[in-house]
């Protein structure tokens, strides 16, 4: 098993950056220039929602400082707009302004053509629900992993175990 979950984790990640580069394309092929494919991806999981950056961090692949400096440039080329709570000041919620909107249309005319391309190969509906449904569970197990590793003394206890043991 592990070699396959280390194959997984390296498929991921080059399955992620081959998408950024895919939109990164998509991004030049329509004279969009003043926002990277990182940016366009957030534009499209922002979508119609108006959400804190930290919901924009939950509901994407991005870590926190990321998502900070991108929200500012986006801001600053007009596709978002941004506001502070009203209700906690450290908070700032951002949407789609007309222009994010546009650029958001665009990259989902992309993702429809995607999607009949993928009609044209051996990739099956069934495929794709299969592969999600996997990907679900180890986003779960990740999750998981996490709050355990969060735990107070965890990692000292397992070296302790692997010490003691004369069989490592």
């Amino acid at each position: 098993m592990t070699v396959g979950y280390l194959e997984v984790i390296s498929l991921i990640e080059r399955l992620h950056r081959q998408l950024l580069e895919v939109v990164k394309l998509e991004l030049d092929g329509i004279g969009i220039h003043d926002i990277n494919n990182v940016q366009g991806m957030i534009l499209f999981n922002i979508g119609d929602a108006e959400m804190t950056v930290g919901e924009l961090t939950l509901r994407g692949c991005y870590l926190g400082s990321n998502v900070s400096y991108n929200v500012k440039k986006m801001v600053e080329n007009r596709y978002l707009a941004r506001e502070r709570s009203v209700h906690d000041r450290r908070s700032i919620h951002v949407r789609l302004t007309d222009k994010g909107r546009d650029l958001r249309d665009r990259l989902s005319v992309m993702h429809q053509r995607h999607v009949k391309m993928l009609s044209q190969t051996a990739i099956t509906e069934a495929d794709l629900q299969g592969v999600g449904m996997t990907l679900r569970r180890l986003e779960q197990f990740w999750i998981s992993a996490s709050v355990i590793s969060q735990q107070p003394g965890q990692f000292a206890a397992e070296q302790h175990v692997f010490r003691d043991n004369p069989a490592s």
